[in-house]
């Protein structure tokens, strides 16, 4: 043992070749192999000498020695290797390993090409490599460590063709070996090579962490047969134990490693160009790129070489060959290991990407030709690598792999290979499962115009299949395929929609709502030009986008562009002129004939047909179209065939001759042109040309069956050339080449376009639900493309390998799933419906029912109504609760669905919520039904026949599910009837039968119900209060309106919507005050709406909840200046004065009253309601309710009258208008009286200062109105006081009320209100006074206008007020009006300093009185005057006295002219003196005067005369008595201005009695009347008398008793002259004239007779006046008398001789002649 440690010597290296070269020479055959025993011996010798170099060695193959004992030491293990023999390459190999693993053996091992000199290392790995071909299981495992590990070991490293003999070396040994373990150990060797290598090309070092490759993972697509647990442990120890000798090394690598990394530069070395695109050579092409590190460099090499194999066997030559199939099958195993394992690095790098591009992307193109599932397995796993990975650097080349190898297997229906398509169903579902893929596969792809549809193209291809072959077709399925396939398409597109969300979910969920647009999007503006390639359609003139436009702004100008743009294509295929015009008109396209020429030959998806016959029509512009089009060809220096056939790739020519003709003479034109020496003449050009066509379809037409031979070809274009004929060579050269190879169009057909229009048509949603699916599709091969669409691949390759690279967008923008779903959701709304509808499956419909949930998820997050309200419905629909009988369990499983969605999307719903809450109706309905619960139908009673019925009968059916009595519950055999979906009520096929197995399934049906408990279902309403703002709002409109269907069902009206309305409004309540008062407007309007419902019941069912609603919400506290509680409440108002139901109206009462008296301390915004309600009460035509409500007002305003006004003083104002409503009601004079005087004690609140807020904002208008605008009589307050607010109502309340029919009401009111003016008077301003006056006091009075007035004239004719009116006019005199006047002077005269600007409006009040023909009401203003003046006494000033007087002046003259009037109508009547006599009794009969009482219609206007003399005599009378009472108290207070009026009202009241006493045929007329009517006269004498007394004694008072102002008013001249008057009126009566002179002094002489008792009469009442007016002429002072007496002197003559009726008159006329008289005679 000690011997054996020996060998080799001290040194590392040493002690590992040493024991391995003694292995060697004891197993070698020494004969044969002499030169490898010398070797070993000599190197075991050497080894024996060497140490470890202290100091690092450059270029030194082995660590620690120099190169030359380096190579000396390893050359054994070379020839060892080499000899071929098993037992001396085993020794040799584990010493290898050792050396690789340990970090023995270091540097960089590269063989160039050409290179003779090859380093030990290179021969080294060359032997180790050739002898794994020995066939020898160990050998070939031993190979595989060693080279594992030589990559493995970060000492080494391996470049070049060195590095991919490694490679075919484990390729070899896959491929040939006959030990399944050794290939699956070469295959993961393989593997972890490439693992290795890629680790370090991404950190483009050496030194990486690595891990072992999972055995597992490797054997899933091929070799699965060796998929054995045993045999893949022991491959995995395998592995591992490679990486994991290695793992160490890195302590050891000294100055190995720094000399492998100073190596690892950049380097530089002729690329490949030169060799252009792939071919399918046998070389391996070392292909380095032409520029980078040498481990970046050799990564590249591998991949390069790696598809190159692939692409090597990728042949049809021998498709049986099964190794070859194997070394495919692991290339593309390997490439997709490696794309599996890439990392970022790979779509960052150029030279990678532009790998993946050109040699991957060629490898998948050629492989998909070959007709092997495993091939295509794995192209379809590289493939989704790619798209994963590389999508944004492989945009072109995935938008041409997709719908070759996916797209085109999708879409065959009818005869798929079932594998193939379930190997794509597998793909699209990995990819439906990252969202990102989903979204850029749409933004990238259906959003170009350049790009096909994959996204739309996918979407149909899944619906496709999820529908299945259409009904008659035949397919090669079996039913267990096409199921599977059905289950799994089902699964691709519930993956997608549910990616969408996810994908919407993740972005909305951001942080940052707002991120700047990606450099990508930025840059769209700048690259959308790139996007229209050469062989793209023309560039887009209007869409422009800017930087400032958002990704979704972006992306919806170019999805709008796309579609337009295609449509433009679909138009032109069917109407090519009107496409043109509209792709125009569109700005599509350019409107020049060039630029549609471009058009058409650059745009794919056109119908070739249609280009042809468009570009041979002979309008204008057509045909300049068709002249650009073909000078936009470049004939030069083609050969003519060669020219023809390139000009007919792009269209097909028509079938008219006349087109074609036009054609070809425009293409010989340009062929000429570009090549003039070609033909003599474009004639030349022309026919020749014509005859190519011809020669092309004879010789190509199957229908042809004699063919053109050449000579015939060759005569017939004899003489073509001006005459002359082309050369034969020429001529047969033409027609060989037609007859070979067919004139063809592009590979582009019209199949195609027909696809793209359909999908275009599937875009716009033009066809119907189930007509998306375009069923019409050609026959494709199981497996395999055809050469032909390969070929057309390749060119497009060609096509865009020289152009820039399309630019891929990147969105975070969740709009463009707007876009997405506008695409998909119709296809997938088709595919849900019909597999849930016609399928039993269990997978599937779990996956459609899936497919429903994340639909509506996604659509109700996008606010995309339309849409996401069809998913619902469809949902709500497939419950088939309307129709229960009916029911399943995936019925059920979508009931579920709904709960999901309603409490995961609730946020989201918006309207769709009523199908929603509909269902959950339905399905509480049912499950009541099964528990044997009445319906709600029987507790709303309808009549008292129909009460008493039902009490009779058992509250409840029996449990259907226990005993199965449904028969004898015909609300069960409706709902088992059925109905449609959108019926109100079920069971509207109420003539249908039911049978017991109907009966008997429905019962089994409510059984699967059991599986959905109420907790479900009460959790949805719960879950409400985490609704937004915006849905809780559309939740409760939504539940408002089924509750409202609910209860309007005419057979089954139900509750439950409407408590759990209860149920979410108490949910909702501690919303922010702003969300609540939406939510309570919806439930407002909805608790008004029911609650004038025509059933009692349900009415008084919804007040009660709105009442424990209010309840519940009275408790939260309001704060000051809000309206909540008032809105609140509302719903109470508005049923209260709408409902026409007294229970309803006296549950509303009872309600607020229980809810103010139980939360009186909270109610604050609330009160306005509650007065409202109490005076829509107050008004109420039922007794109880207005004692109710007044019951309750009473206690407010009594015990809790301060939180009226607590935080809004508006309440005050609402209060006193209640109270005001309540002095109104007709039920109970106590209610009215007691409101009257809460009034009062409200004054009296307010007055004390009771509001607490009395700081109204000054700035408001200070303009209140006074009374509401119905007011006649409301004029505006200009007072700023902020009291003004609150008194306004109260007193003109108060005002009104005046006017109240009942007199204790009226005479209360009138009270109270004066009482509180003058109690509270001293708080209002001059300005409030002002308009109390105004508003308030005055418009009492101007009630009093015509109240007496009982008399009224039409026509001559005059009627006369019933005696119930004039008894109750009467009372308003006597008692009301007579307080009310005293009330009013008490009043004016308590505040004259602060209101005496109303002295004027007061007067007029009271001279109204006094006007007025009412005796009481005269009376009344008589002493109220007399009172106001006498208590006013020496305050008033001169002119306010003149206010009185002037007020009475205009009272007595403003009678006048009516007075007049009326006398003017004796004039025209006669009355005899037989008329008929009438009592009193008869004439104020009940209905006054008619024709039918009366026969003389004269004598009944007289009656009226004599009524209206009276009375106007009474008012001057009364007038004149106030006058005389004024002037007696007040004379000396009088100036002479007001004594000059007075004496003005006496002097017209003088002259007015005196002219009413001279009218004698009126009096005569009126005498007769009365004698008639047996009534008194009219007092004319008395009125003239008493007139002319007082102003007698008014003068002679000034005269005597104010001698001053008797001469300023020179009263004695009026004072004689009056006198004078009544002498000569009472000698006129007494028959005496005075004694005219005539011309010659002669005196006249009269006789006398004798006077008539009527003129005694009349005599005797002017006694006493003609007694006090010699009285007052007596009185004069001699000097006056002396000066007046020769006017007055024959009249005293006439009196001697005069009859008089007593002896007064003489008596006083002796006093006078003997005192005054005499003496004068005496001096004379």
């Amino acid at each position: 043992m000690s011997s054996s440690q020996a060998l080799g010597g001290t040194s590392r290296a040493g002690r590992i070749l040493g024991p391995s070269l003694d292995k060697i020479i004891k197993n070698v055959a020494w004969r044969k192999h002499t030169q490898l025993v010398a070797a070993c011996k000599s190197a075991l010798d050497k080894l024996e000498t060497l140490k470890d170099s202290p100091d690092p060695i450059p270029d030194t193959p082995i660590f620690g020695f120099v190169v030359t004992d380096a190579e000396f030491v390893l050359q054994p293990l070379i020839l060892a290797v080499e000899s071929a023999t098993v037992k001396v390459i085993e020794p040799a190999l584990e010493c290898a390993i050792k050396l690789f693993s340990q970090g023995m053996i270091c540097g960089e091992i590269d063989r160039l090409e050409g290179d003779d000199r090859r380093s030990v290392l290179n021969r080294l790995i060359d032997s180790i490599c050739n002898c794994a071909g020995l066939g020898e299981d160990g050998i070939e495992l031993a190979v595989l460590r060693v080279l594992g590990s030589a990559v493995r070991t970060p000492c080494v490293l391996i470049r070049g063709d060195c590095f991919i003999q490694i490679v075919k070396t484990c390729y070899n040994v896959y491929v040939g070996s006959m030990n399944s373990i050794n290939q699956i150990c070469a295959k993961v060797v393989l593997a972890q090579i490439l693992m290795i290598v890629y680790a370090r090309v991404e950190e483009d070092s050496m030194e990486v962490k690595v891990r072992s490759v999972t055995v597992g993972e490797l054997l899933e697509v091929s070799d699965k047969s060796l998929n054995d647990w045993s045999l893949v442990q022991f491959v995995q120890n395998f592995i591992d134990d490679i990486v994991e000798s290695s793992q160490g090394v890195s302590n050891l690598k000294l100055y190995s490693s720094e000399s492998l990394e100073s190596r690892n530069g950049h380097v530089s070395v002729p690329s490949e160009e030169g060799k252009g695109e792939l071919g399918d050579g046998e070389s391996v092409d070392r292909g380095r790129s032409s520029s980078g590190s040498k481990i970046r460099e050799d990564g590249y090499l591998l991949f390069k070489n790696l598809c190159k194999f692939s692409m090597k066997l990728s042949t049809q030559e021998n498709p049986e060959d099964q190794v070859l199939l194997r070394g495919k099958i692991l290339s593309l195993e390997l490439l997709k290991f490696a794309m599996d394992h890439a990392s970022s690095f790979w779509g960052t790098d150029e030279r990678f990407l532009s790998a993946i591009k050109q040699y991957l992307c060629l490898s998948l193109l050629k492989n998909s030709a070959l007709s092997v599932m495993t091939v295509f397995q794995l192209l379809c796993s590289i493939f989704t690598c790619l798209l994963s990975k590389f999508r944004s650097g492989l945009k072109s080349e995935i938008g041409i792999f997709f719908p070759m190898l996916i797209l085109r297997v999708l879409e065959n229906v009818l005869q798929p290979s079932f594998m193939q398509k379930m190997t794509v169903l597998n793909l699209l579902e990995r990819i439906s499962q990252d969202s990102q893929i989903i979204i850029d596969i749409f933004v990238n792809y259906d959003c170009d115009v350049d790009s096909p549809n994959i996204f739309e193209r996918i979407v149909n291809g899944l619906v496709k299949t999820v529908l299945g072959p259409p009904p008659g077709s035949t397919t090669t399925l079996s039913p267990a395929q096409d199921l599977a396939l059905r289950v799994e398409s089902m699964k691709c597109l519930v993956g997608i929609i549910k990616s969408m969300g996810a994908w919407m979910d993740q972005q909305l969920q951001a942080t940052d709502l707002c991120l700047l647009r990606s450099p990508e999007s930025d840059a769209s503006a700048e690259s959308y030009s790139m996007l229209n390639g050469d062989e793209g359609a023309a560039v887009d003139y209007e869409l422009e986008s800017s930087s400032e436009l958002s990704e979704a702004a972006t992306l919806e100008q170019r999805r709008a562009y796309k579609i337009e743009f295609q449509k433009g294509i679909s138009l032109f295929n069917r109407k090519p002129s009107k496409g043109i015009e509209f792709l125009i008109s569109a700005k599509k396209i350019g409107g020049s004939p060039e630029e549609v020429a471009s058009f058409l030959k650059n745009t794919s998806g056109l119908n070739e047909t249609i280009i042809g016959d468009y570009l041979g029509e002979r309008e204008e512009f057509p045909l300049k179209v068709m002249h650009a089009y073909v000078d936009s060809f470049n004939f030069e220096g083609k050969d003519f065939g060669e020219a023809i056939r390139f000009f007919l790739r792009g269209f097909r020519l028509p079938g008219e001759a006349q087109k074609i003709d036009r054609i070809m003479e425009k293409f010989a034109e340009r062929y000429c042109k570009c090549n003039p020496n070609s033909f003599t003449s474009a004639d030349t050009a022309y026919v020749l040309a014509y005859s190519v066509i011809m020669l092309n379809t004879d010789a190509h037409n199957s229908m042809v069956k004699d063919k053109m031979s050449k000579a015939d070809f060759i005569r017939n274009n004899r003489g073509i050339d001006d005459g002359k004929d082309l050369p034969e060579e020429y001529l047969g050269s033409l027609y060989d080449q037609i007859v070979k190879s067919e004139i063809k169009m592009s590979a582009d057909s019209s199949a195609p376009q027909s696809k793209q229009a359909n999908s275009f048509n599937k875009l716009l949603g033009l066809d119907g639900l189930f007509n998306l699916v375009n069923w019409k599709q050609a026959e494709e091969k199981p497996l395999g493309a055809n050469g032909v669409l390969i070929r057309h691949i390749q060119e497009q390759f060609k096509a865009k390998s020289g152009k820039s690279e399309f630019v891929f967008y990147a969105v975070t923008d969740t709009a463009i799933l707007r876009f997405m779903v506008e695409v998909c959701w119709a296809p997938m709304l088709a595919a849900f419906s019909v597999t849930l509808d016609q399928s039993d499956d269990k997978t599937a419909t779990f996956q459609s029912l899936q497919g429903f949930r994340h639909a509506v998820h996604v659509t109700a997050a996008m606010g995309m109504q339309t849409q996401r309200d069809a998913f619902v419905t469809s949902l709500a629909k497939f419950t088939f609760l309307h129709c229960a009988a009916d029911m399943k369990q995936k019925n059920v499983d979508a009931m579920k669905v709904i709960i999901s969605i309603a409490i995961e999307d609730g946020n989201y719903l918006q309207e769709a919520w009523e199908h929603i809450l509909t269902c959950l109706s339905r399905f509480e309905h049912l499950q009541l039904l099964g528990e044997g619960a009445p319906p709600d139908a029987s507790f709303f009673v309808v009549s008292q026949s129909e009460t008493e019925d039902k009490t009779q009968k058992s509250p409840g059916f029996p449990s259907l599910k226990k005993k199965g009595s449904a028969l004898q519950n015909p609300a069960v055999m409706a709902v088992v009837r059925g109905g449609s979906y959108d019926s109100a009520t079920l069971g509207i096929k109420a003539s249908a039968l039911v049978t017991p197995d109907q009966i008997n399934h429905f019962i089994s049906n409510l059984n699967l119900l059991d599986q959905i408990g109420n907790f479900e279902l009460n959790h949805i309403f719960a879950h409400s209060q985490r609704l937004n703002s915006e849905a809780i709002v559309a939740f409760v409109k939504a539940l408002c309106k089924v509750s409202m269907a609910e209860l309007q069902s005419p057979t089954d009206p139900r509750v439950f919507s409407l408590t759990k309305i209860v149920e979410i409004a108490h949910y909702n309540m501690s919303r922010i005050r702003l969300v609540w008062s939406r939510i309570w407007s919806v439930l407002s309007d909805f608790f008004v709406a029911v609650g004038l419902s025509e059933n009692l019941s349900v009415s008084i069912f919804v007040m009660d909840s709105l009442r424990q609603l209010a309840m519940k919400f009275l408790e939260r506290e309001e704060l000051a200046n809000y309206n909540f509680q008032n809105e609140f409440l509302r719903p109470f108002v508005i049923v209260m004065q709408k409902s026409n139901s007294a229970e309803i109206r006296e549950l509303i009462v009872r309600c607020v009253s229980q809810m103010v008296l139980s939360r009186v301390s909270n109610v604050k915004s609330g009160w306005k309601s509650v007065f409202t309600v109490f005076t829509t009460a107050a008004a109420d035509e039922r007794k109880n309710i207005v004692l109710l409500a007044f019951e309750t007002m009473e206690k407010i305003v009594r015990d809790y009258f301060p939180y009226i006004t607590e935080t809004e003083n508006t309440t005050f104002t609402d209060c006193v208008k209640c109270l005001i409503t309540f002095t109104n009601s007709r039920f109970n004079s106590d209610v009215s009286l007691n409101a009257i005087a809460f009034l009062r004690f409200c004054a009296v609140k307010l007055a004390d200062g009771g509001l607490i807020c009395y700081d109204k904002s000054k700035e408001d208008d200070s303009s209140i109105p006074v009374m509401d605008g119905d007011d006649s009589y409301g004029l505006p307050f200009t007072d700023k006081d902020d009291q003004v607010y609150f008194w306004v109502p109260l007193l003109t309340g108060l005002s009104k009320l005046t006017s109240d029919p009942r007199q204790t009401i009226r005479r209360s009111a009138l009270e109270v209100l004066f009482n509180i003016l003058k109690d509270h008077g001293h708080i209002f301003s001059l300005p409030f006074w002002l308009g109390v006056f105004k508003s308030v006091i005055l418009p009492i009075y101007s009630t009093t206008e015509g109240k007496g007035e009982t008399f009224d004239i039409h026509d001559g004719r005059f009627s006369l007020d019933s005696k119930s009116s004039k008894s109750e006019e009467n009372a308003w005199s006597s008692e009301t009006f007579t307080e009310a006047a005293q009330y009013l002077v008490d009043l004016f005269v308590s505040f004259f300093d602060l209101v005496r600007s109303q002295l004027p409006s007061v007067v007029s009040v009271l001279t109204r009185f006094i006007s007025s023909p009412v005796q009481s009401l005269a009376s009344a203003g008589v002493a109220s005057l007399l009172h106001l003046a006498g208590d006013l006494g020496n305050r008033l000033s001169e002119e306010e006295w003149g206010v009185f007087f002037l007020r009475l002046k205009e009272a007595a003259a403003s009678t006048l002219p009516g007075f007049l009037k009326v006398l003017r109508i004796m004039d025209d009547i006669e009355i005899s003196d037989d008329s008929q006599t009438y009592t009193d009794m008869e004439l104020y009969s009940d209905h006054g005067f008619t024709h039918d009482d009366l026969e003389d219609d004269s004598l009944q206007t007289a009656a009226y005369v004599v009524s209206r003399v009276k009375g106007h005599i009474a008012v001057q009378l009364l007038i004149v008595q106030v006058i005389t009472e004024l002037c007696k108290a007040h004379q000396q207070s009088l100036s002479a201005a007001n004594m000059t009026v007075l004496v003005e009202i006496f002097s017209s009241v003088t002259s007015h009695a005196h002219n009413l006493n001279s009218e004698t045929i009126l009096q005569v007329k009126l005498r007769k009347v009365c004698s008639i009517l047996e009534i008194s006269d009219p007092p004319i004498v008395h009125f003239e008398n008493e007139s002319y007394q007082s102003y007698l004694n008014f003068l002679h008072s000034i005269l005597t008793e104010n001698p001053s102002l008797s001469k300023i008013m020179n009263t004695e001249p009026q004072l004689v002259a009056e006198c004078e008057q009544i002498l000569q009126i009472y000698l006129n009566c007494a028959g005496c004239e005075s004694i005219k002179q005539t011309p010659g002094n002669q005196p006249v002489t009269h006789w006398r007779v004798p006077l008539g008792s009527a003129k005694k009469e009349e005599l005797a009442a002017r006694t006493s006046l003609t007694v006090l007016a010699l009285q007052v002429l007596s009185g004069l002072e001699r000097d006056s008398f002396r000066r007046y007496v020769s006017h007055f002197f024959p009249l005293l003559v006439d009196l001697l001789q005069s009859e008089h009726s007593s002896g007064e008159v003489q008596h006083v006329l002796s006093n006078m002649l003997q005192s005054c008289i005499g003496p004068i005679i005496l001096d004379l």
